[in-house]
């Protein structure tokens, strides 16, 4: 691992952190006294000793902080500080004297190399230009167009379904029904996977480095290109080869034996170059486009032969990996980065390191027996599962009474009490027995699946043993279940049923969050008295291009975990942990114990702050068992509301679905795309006035308070409220509609291309701002047994890159820029037009932002790209 020393302190620009306006000749005295007057008068208080610790003695926490950054940020006679400057240097004194003596620094490995004959263009540091609004005019018509494609795409599919449902209609017996629903699902399915590569090359030809202004036509053809790709039943095949295969029939360079687990499927694929056996981990980005100041910035994404890319990890456009080279999981590779052939990298952004992320031997594993996977898998869902989906379906709808009556239109009036109880029944039927059935089958297939898998153990990819294990990740990630319960008491009889070891559990309440994901669920062992936030994901299989293992990921008694965590098995972290949110976890080094870990690479925080234990008194004894227990009962009354609530509206689409059958007959396929549309709309409608509803209206207000407190557990009720369908709206003018119904102060022309924003009314995005798949405005934490919130402000024409992170209490100006996979912490303030990145995020005036030629990566990336490329032909 590569890090400045820890006795100098540098600014962004590596230049000496004393240097800049009225910074000449002053002493380490003058910076300490002008620094602990800032502090001061944040703390409130009438000194403060040089000597004492900004978090043991002063009672600071990481929020006071970083507004004592943003403060002294605002001396142009101080140098920038940032909060890993704080957590190295945590007494005034020291950081005085570490600005005194620090000292120009070497060029930092993180960015990318100066330019040299055979490289890009300098990049300039210098404040980005202002953002250049579109129209409104164009902002409208590019969101006319996208409903009128969607509803054309509604009519189309409404058609098909029509048409292959009256053919099936005409077989008599069970025999004729299945042949004739393999035929059809087989047409269905291969038209839908080849209209996405039949659009794209007709819309879009290939694709090259460009930029597109959103909201223009040229980037109406880039939405439909990428909405048809993201909608593909062929994401059902992720961690198949014949996943491979169709991005090489979309353009993509990939060479053999490559394996994506990834379900982030790239979209200009011309772009992407992969070399042989390459292994690309899940939740990772290499979409091969970036949007950026209002425009959709596409570039190279070029992996070399034997590569590994870790789990959640982001690849900006213009990135390489060489030959052998890896990019560790939480990392990211900034546009213009290359990792040199054979190297190791992890970070945010990715610098040198010696941990190996490879950690299991190779295997056997030919072309034929890739080959011969690849096509079972495709036989099994064509002559299995869509048939059987289907036909069971048909059959059952006739076999039903109730369904049955409406299908030959014999049915009462919708007016009718008749009407009423057919849709209750057929809806309760659908949603209670898909429960039901759906318990059964997650606490017994997966276990059976099990016995065949034997702890770290080296497999063959592409054979039994992996696909069991597929299906065990596939079964046992189901996001509904781990909604249901999350957040409450009930999660841990859950986990332990699904195959977790959680120890002696010593029960809060909130032990997880809803979002909890792992490789197998029958090696994940967390210790007692561990509290884990949202976004969890346990890394307890490895693979290489050729094979795979699974081995037991341990965490410790007595940890916190942030948000959006990946834990690796073999983790240096034992007792007593604070993993902050977005941590890298580390895989090298002693066993972490009793502090906190922050950042990628990850460095050492306080475990906790004086702050943090005012609420310690709840968390033991009686009050704690009554306050408990009155959350429990809470969080049952919640659990209950919302499985109502998902069944009301299954209630009122089952209805609309019987009343459009009073009109199939004669309109049939008009009927069908009408009903899909209505069913987005009315789906939309209905979550946002529940989501109102269970808000009574009123905007949020900044909290501190304990978990054990009736208001967070009316915070948790809102979480439950279901959001998927936010994603339906990705890049569209209406994605800003249904945020400003749910609360956001969202401006004029706001382009979001997959944002998600936990606490709405809390957030304020300004006028054209561009926000990207995969970031998040959070404006809330949870530490322990505390929760906190506050409001999070984008100043107009902000930039949030792809993942990046914001917490609460942050500021940005206009025209601000936020990296790629950043980490922006709590009460960060960011200057007007300022380029921020990293985890944490700190100024970085030398990040990539405009435009650059094509094929712009390093000059180190030149031979690496070269070589992929031809181990792709």
């Amino acid at each position: 691992m590569v890090e400045k020393s820890a006795d100098t302190l540098l600014n962004a620009t590596g230049e000496s952190a004393t240097a800049g306006p009225g910074g000449e000749g002053r002493t380490a005295a003058d910076t300490e006294t002008e620094l602990a007057g800032i502090l001061a008068g944040l703390l409130s208080v009438p000194e403060v000793a040089g000597t004492s610790n900004f978090f043991t003695d002063l009672g600071a926490n990481s929020l006071v902080m970083a507004q004592f950054c943003a403060r002294v940020r605002k001396h142009p006679d101080l140098p920038s500080v940032s909060m890993k400057d704080i957590y190295r240097h945590q007494t005034i004194r020291d950081l005085a004297g570490a600005l005194a003596s620090a000292a120009p620094a070497p060029a930092d490995p993180a960015l990318p190399a100066p330019p040299s004959a055979t490289g890009p263009a300098p990049v300039p540091a210098r404040p980005p230009a202002p953002v250049t609004p579109a129209s409104d005019l164009g902002y409208v018509l590019c969101g006319t167009l996208q409903l009128l494609v969607f509803l054309g795409y509604s009519l189309a599919t409404g058609f098909a379904a029509d048409r292959g449902y009256s053919w099936i209609a005409e077989g008599s017996g069970p025999a004729a029904v299945y042949l004739r629903s393999v035929l059809a699902v087989s047409v269905g399915f291969l038209a839908l996977c080849a209209f996405p590569i039949l659009a794209k090359w007709i819309l879009v030809g290939r694709w090259k480095p460009r930029e597109i202004p959103v909201w223009s036509l040229a980037y109406l053809r880039f939405w439909i290109v990428k909405v048809l790709l993201h909608a593909n039943p062929i994401v059902l095949f992720i961690g198949n080869p014949l996943y491979v295969l169709y991005l090489r029939a979309l353009g993509a360079r990939i060479g053999r034996n490559v394996t994506i687990l990834s379900r982030t499927v790239p979209v200009c694929t011309d772009l992407l170059t992969i070399g042989s056996g390459t292994v690309v981990r899940k939740d990772s980005y290499f979409l091969c486009y970036r949007a950026h100041a209002g425009r959709i910035q596409t570039g190279r994404v070029t992996l070399g032969r034997d590569a590994f890319v870790g789990e959640k990890t982001v690849l900006d456009i213009d990135t390489a990996l060489g030959d052998e080279a890896q990019l560790g999981h939480t990392s990211t590779l900034y546009r213009g980065q290359s990792v040199p052939d054979g190297a190791r990298w992890h970070g945010s952004p990715a610098e040198p390191t010696d941990v190996d992320y490879v950690r299991v031997a190779p295997a056997r594993c030919g072309t034929l027996r890739r080959a011969g996977f690849g096509l079972l898998s495709l036989v099994q869902m064509l002559f299995l599962y869509l048939p059987l989906a289907v036909g069971g379906l048909y059959m059952i709808a006739t076999g039903v009474p109730a369904f049955g009556r409406w299908l030959r239109q014999e049915a009462a009036r919708i007016s009718s009490a008749e009407f009423l109880l057919d849709a209750l029944a057929l809806s309760a039927l659908l949603y209670f027995g898909a429960i039901v059935v759906g318990l059964a089958v997650l606490f017994t297939v997966p276990r059976l699946l099990n016995l065949v898998i034997t702890p770290d153990k080296v497999y063959p990819l592409y054979g039994f043993h992996y696909a069991a294990h597929r299906t065990i990740a596939r079964m046992t990630n189901l996001k509904f279940f781990a909604w249901l319960v999350g957040d409450s008491s009930y999660i841990v009889p859950y986990l332990r049923r699904l195959g977790y070891d959680l120890s002696r559990v010593e029960q809060t309440g909130s032990n997880f969050g809803t979002e909890v994901q792992h490789e197998t669920p029958f090696l994940a062992s967390v210790g007692t008295g561990t509290m884990v936030a949202d976004g969890l994901s346990l890394i307890n299989a490895d693979f290489s291009g050729t094979s795979f293992r699974v081995t037991r990921a341990t965490i410790g008694p007595r940890n916190f975990l942030g948000n959006n965590i990946a834990y690796p098995a073999g983790a240096r972290t034992g007792d007593n942990c604070l993993l902050a949110t977005k941590v890298m976890v580390p895989l090298d080094g002693e066993i972490r114990e009793g502090v906190g870990l922050l950042g990628s690479p990850s460095f050492e925080i306080p475990r906790t702050v004086e702050r943090d234990t005012r609420f310690d008194h709840l968390r033991t004894g009686d009050e704690l068992r009554r306050r408990l227990a009155a959350k429990n009962r809470y969080n049952l009354r919640s659990m209950a509301l919302h499985l109502l609530l998902r069944w009301l509206l299954a209630f009122v689409l089952t209805a609309l679905g019987l009343a459009c059958l009073t009109l199939y007959g004669t309109l049939g396929h008009l009927v069908i795309g009408a009903y899909l549309a209505l069913t987005v709309a009315l789906t939309a409608a209905f979550y946002v006035l529940v989501e109102r509803c269970v808000g009574a209206f009123r905007p949020l207000r900044p909290r501190l308070c304990s978990i054990y407190d009736p208001y967070f557990w009316w915070h948790e009720r809102l979480w439950k409220v279901p959001d998927e369908y936010l994603n339906l709206f990705n890049g569209t003018p209406f994605k800003n509609m249904v945020w400003r119904a749910l609360g956001v102060r969202v401006g004029r022309r706001v382009f979001d291309d997959g944002c998600y924003m936990t606490e709405r009314s809390l957030t304020t995005v300004g006028d054209d701002c561009t926000l990207n798949a995969g970031s998040k405005i959070q404006c809330h934490s949870q530490e322990d047994g505390t929760f906190k919130s506050d409001h999070s402000v984008l100043g107009a024409g902000c930039t949030l890159g792809v993942g990046a992170h914001v917490h609460y209490g942050v500021t940005m100006g206009e025209g601000a820029q936020l990296a790629a996979d950043s980490f922006l912490m709590k009460g960060e303030e960011v200057p007007p037009y300022a380029r921020w990145g990293g985890n944490p995020a700190v100024e970085r005036p030398d990040l990539p932002g405009e435009a650059r030629t094509a094929g712009s990566v390093t000059a180190a990336g030149t031979s690496s790209a070269n070589g992929a490329a031809a181990t792709a032909r």
